[in-house]
């Protein structure tokens, strides 16, 4: 199926995807598959208006009607899940398993979500005074604006939408640049739900699609209520103090430098497959990509050496291809940051090892290069720096403290994980005292989080969570409600006013 049978399948038509000034290239080949027209800033005010309207319908729906429209959407994915997957793999390299599986977890938000709608509990509370009752109740909150990267460039807006949509919300999106195809898709998609659906307001889900003065009218516009933000730790820098002083909700993910520590007692072939997947997945270009590997020295070498062998037989090249395990890198800056970063580990030390460029000939106007496994004397400032491609860096460690520490010792605070059958450490690196991640794992890889669970990190990555658990809290506003059945009007702490 070509690119253009795949947007007709998905719902889009492919003439009006032309004549724009926003390219959009594949990074399977450089090709070039679009060119969109952007919205301006005025048009992203009038598509929050819009919204805002919608809220202030969508409110009043039962959240079990809600839940309704998620569910329908839901169908819609699991119908296309093949093209969606497949115009995934053609937007951002992503190897076809890994497209696939991106909408497979928009198909469980959906399933999870549906569920919510019927559980979004409050609580009572014991009141001090007689004859009142006090409790928790939860509300709509109003407009939220998704703001994606390119490397999930679906799930995580599946993940806030799912969840704001059965909340009361309506939702504005803004993808990256270099995946706005998908974004469409998914519209296209969510329009059809709407359809089977029947009655819900319009304005429920709108795209903007452009560049930086278009985010930045969606991140300073009072009427959207929270912002939900993926990508970098500069943009998050930027996004959340622009929030804050209007008093908006920020939801961040930010940046990752994700690190497995690998103990004397671990089931070494175990590791090896784990670190495989985490550092070379989506050519490295995951939040949760695996970049530090701190193992003790008693074990370093048997590691190496199967890491070496995995790593050479893990086959890049085109992701439509079976076979395929790495993709391409998104750009020529990805290349770029990533030969940069090499050259500043081998001037502070390192041994590296592939992170050349591949296939080039073939693929002239695509950046495909070989995983980098680079063995450090110690963590210098270039291993606490992420570098967004396939670069994983090795360490050795004596003594379980000093692993944490390493571990614990960079900017980030997304996932984490170590291979160990020592339960004593196992339980002391998801204490407290332990890992400072806001995902930490024991005898699996730093990647491939569950939506079950809330996602999401500590320190630069944000603190903001997404997806499972009570994150649906975010999408929601709180509020106390004491009723008085009474005759009488005690005040609480036993406070006497008056004649009272």
């Amino acid at each position: 199926m070509n690119t253009n049978d795949l947007l007709t399948t998905l719902g889009l038509n492919p003439e009006l995807l032309s004549g724009g000034d926003l390219p959009v290239h594949s990074p399977i080949d450089g090709a070039l598959v679009a060119s969109l027209h952007q919205h301006t800033p005025d048009q992203a005010r009038a598509m929050i208006g819009s919204a805002h309207e919608a809220f202030l319908a969508w409110r009043n729906v039962p959240a079990p009607r809600r839940g309704e429209l998620v569910r329908l959407l839901g169908e819609e994915l699991r119908e296309h899940k093949q093209a969606l997957g497949r115009l995934v793999s053609v937007e951002a390299g992503k190897i076809t398993a890994e497209g696939e599986g991106e909408v497979q977890e928009m198909i469980d938000i959906c399933d999870f979500a549906v569920g919510l709608s019927r559980q979004l509990y409050g609580l009572t509370i014991a009141s001090e005074r007689p004859g009142h009752r006090m409790m928790e109740t939860w509300h709509p909150l109003g407009v939220v604006g998704v703001i994606s990267a390119f490397n999930f460039p679906v799930a995580v807006w599946s993940w806030n939408a799912a969840l704001a949509l059965v909340c009361g919300d309506s939702v504005v999106w803004k993808p990256s640049e270099k995946t706005p195809l998908t974004a469409l898709a998914c519209q296209a998609l969510f329009e059809r739900a709407l359809a089977r659906f029947g009655d819900a307001p319009d304005g429920l889900l709108h795209v903007l699609i452009g560049g930086r003065d278009t985010g930045e009218a969606l991140v300073n516009d009072e009427r959207v209520a929270l912002v939900s933000a993926t990508g970098s730790t500069r943009m998050g820098r930027e996004v959340g103090p622009r929030v804050a002083q209007r008093f908006g909700r920020c939801l961040l993910e930010l940046g990752g430098n994700n690190a497995i520590i690998v103990a004397p007692s671990a089931d070494l072939d175990m590791a090896a497959r784990g670190i495989l997947f985490g550092a070379v997945g989506t050519a490295g270009q995951r939040c949760t990509s695996t970049r530090r590997i701190i193992v003790h020295r008693s074990v370093a070498e048997a590691l190496l050496d199967k890491l070496r062998q995995a790593y050479a037989s893990a086959r890049v090249g085109n992701p439509l291809d079976a076979g395929t395990l790495v993709g391409p890198l998104v750009d020529r800056a990805a290349y770029d940051a990533m030969q940069s970063a090499l050259a500043q580990a081998r001037a502070q030390g390192g041994t590296v090892t592939g992170g050349e460029r591949q296939l080039a000939e073939q693929y002239p106007d695509a950046w495909y290069v070989s995983p980098a496994l680079v063995e450090m004397p110690a963590q210098t400032e270039i291993v606490c720096h992420e570098t967004f491609a396939p670069i994983l860096y090795v360490m050795r460690y004596e003594d379980f403290d000093e692993a944490l520490r390493m571990q614990n010792a960079v900017p980030q605070g997304l996932s984490s994980a170590i291979f160990t059958t020592d339960l004593r450490e196992a339980e002391r690196f998801t204490s407290a005292a332990g890992s400072d991640c806001g995902i930490a794992n024991v005898n699996i890889g730093t990647s491939g989080a569950e939506i079950g669970g809330a996602f999401g990190g500590e320190k630069e990555t944000g603190g903001g969570r997404e997806s499972g658990s009570d994150s649906w809290k975010a999408y929601m506003r709180r509020a106390t409600n004491t009723i008085n059945y009474s005759r009488e009007l005690p005040l609480a702490q036993g406070i006497k006013f008056g004649d009272d």
